[in-house]
């Protein structure tokens, strides 16, 4: 599982029956010193991705998401998915190791 920031979403004019009821979010992972207390703005070096959402997370929340096959995990037919959101972050809490 990785962590992210929500930065938008994504609209669909069409899409595919499997995904009824949940949206897509454009979501920009963090980087390792954004959990040492440094600001979420600016972003971090690097690229954003399209995330299955069906937790009802919005701009400017701090999602764990997993990609790859783990991602199609919780459908039950094969699902054209990349990225799916697991959990909606409340808090994170990070100490290096010294």
């Amino acid at each position: 599982m990785r962590l992210g920031t929500v930065i938008g979403r994504v609209v669909l004019s069409k899409k595919d029956p499997a995904f009824k009821g949940a949206r897509f979010l454009i979501v920009h992972p963090l980087s390792r010193e954004q959990f040492r207390d440094a600001p979420a703005v600016p972003l971090a070096k690097g690229d954003s991705l399209v995330v299955y959402d069906d937790l009802g997370a919005t701009p400017g929340h701090t999602i764990g998401f997993v990609q790859g096959g783990e991602a199609t995990a919780p459908f039950l037919n094969p699902t054209p998915v990349d990225a799916y959101n697991v959990a909606i972050i409340d808090s994170v809490t990070y100490a290096p190791p010294k």
